[in-house]
């Protein structure tokens, strides 16, 4: 039971403090609906580099600031990311084999759950179902994804995130 102290704590949260950020910044209004799903995705990174530190209580807690920052119903992002996250750490030796474009399509995945889950608390608290542009955050991300990851890998390499 003698483990090694775990460095970098400050490093995923300030990650995640950045993801929160850029998530609730105001845009343009045409812009508003290519908004990456940025805190789902740093989430994810966290998740698939880190699957025995950063996991399921991390999300809970990220999608409840989440939802307090953002308006959402209580919970509604808190869900989705929890799933989300869970399924990262259930696939992550599976997609971290993968090369960064066909991981890019795994985390495209991974984001369609997470609006899945968030569109079915919409229907289920009586909100209107949103339009086909509802989906675009899933495609930025896919597109982002192989940028995302070689920021946050060459971050956790510089600050020994373990």
């Amino acid at each position: 039971m003698n483990e090694a102290p775990r460095t970098g704590t400050s490093v995923i949260l300030v990650s995640l403090g950045i993801a929160l950020f850029l998530s609730v910044l105001p845009m343009p209004r045409g812009a508003e609906d290519f908004r990456p799903q940025w805190v789902a995705m740093t989430l994810i990174y966290w998740a698939l580099a880190l699957p025995q530190r950063v996991g399921i209580f991390w999300a809970w807690g990220t999608g409840l600031v989440l939802d307090v920052t953002s308006g959402t119903v209580l919970g509604q992002h808190a869900l989705s990311l929890s799933l989300t996250v869970y399924l990262a750490i259930e696939l992550h030796a599976r997609i971290r084999s993968f090369p960064l474009p066909q991981q890019a399509v795994s985390v495209w995945i991974l984001l369609l759950v997470e609006r899945l889950v968030s569109l079915w608390v919409r229907g289920a608290t009586g909100q209107p179902t949103p339009t086909l542009w509802y989906w675009m955050p899933t495609l930025v991300g896919m597109l982002l994804w192989p940028w995302l990851s070689i920021l946050l890998r060459d971050l956790r390499q510089r600050f020994p995130v373990t």
